[in-house]
């Protein structure tokens, strides 16, 4: 611990507190960590010595520990202890314009790579036969990855297809739209669900957060303008790094009527 967090971490830092402790000392973190004092990645002492040098119970330091946590401010590897998670700038993606991953991302200028989780050929579960409109004995193709933009995890995508449309998963790139695109089966529309969603351990050890971190888990179908689908996909968002916008506009009538004189 270095000797600037020592003396930040004194029983004279709260002599003078208002508030409730676990709060006063959540406070004293985030301010560390916005005045540069502790950085991303720095390790935080233990919850038994924070609390002997500031005189305060572990429940309180753990409340305030995990209340940090769970906002993404701290994460925590088992074993190894505490440290400030990494700074993550947030990413703003449209909800009115279908894009892929990479097209989005290289229009903000970030960088994007991927870390291939699944790639094949499968019989499809009763939910992919369901949401593709598959017919008797046709086969999905899953394609499962870790997204990261900037070098930081962002999301995991995993999308079915059925094996007509792509026959071959190794043809993906970094963009699937792009390799849809090639043979004509690029989707022009799709319906997005989102909901919130507290990350489970697997997802959230791929996505570099501590289990029960905040997520965003995003269902999409995507058509061709035939109206066929040509892709159902579930992915998990991180909520600290992901923002969705959507424009709202009035409807034409209502637009008229206000026009009017």
């Amino acid at each position: 611990m270095s000797e600037m967090l020592r003396t930040l971490l004194s029983i004279d830092t709260f002599k003078n507190g208002r508030g409730p402790r676990y709060l006063q000392l959540r406070r004293l973190i985030e301010d560390a960590i916005r005045n540069g004092l502790i950085k991303p990645g720095d390790a935080l002492p233990s919850e038994r010595e924070i609390a002997s040098r500031i005189d305060l119970s572990r429940v309180t330091v753990r409340k305030a520990v995990q209340d940090l946590v769970r906002d993404g401010v701290l994460f925590q590897r088992h074993g190894s202890g505490t440290f400030v998670a990494p700074k993550v700038g947030r990413v703003e993606q449209s909800l009115s314009i279908l894009t892929s991953f990479t097209e989005d991302m290289a229009s903000r200028g970030i960088s994007v790579r991927s870390v291939w989780l699944d790639r094949g050929i499968y019989v499809p579960s009763p939910e992919e036969f369901v949401a593709l409109g598959l017919s008797a004995n046709e086969r999905v193709v899953r394609i499962a990855r870790l997204r990261i933009g900037n070098d930081e995890p962002l999301a995991l995508e995993r999308a079915s297809l059925s094996a007509k449309t792509l026959p071959d998963p190794n043809a993906v790139g970094s963009s699937l739209y792009e390799a849809l695109e090639k043979t004509g089966m690029r989707p022009v529309r799709a319906v997005q669900r989102i909901s919130a969603a507290l990350l489970g351990e697997k997802d959230a050890e791929l996505l570099g957060v501590t289990a029960g971190s905040a997520g965003l888990n995003i269902e999409r179908t995507s058509y061709l303008a035939s109206g066929k689908v040509v892709e159902f996909t579930r992915s998990v968002y991180r909520a600290d790094a992901y923002d969705f916008v959507a424009e709202l506009r009035l409807p034409p009538t209502a637009a008229t009527k206000q026009e009017e004189p």
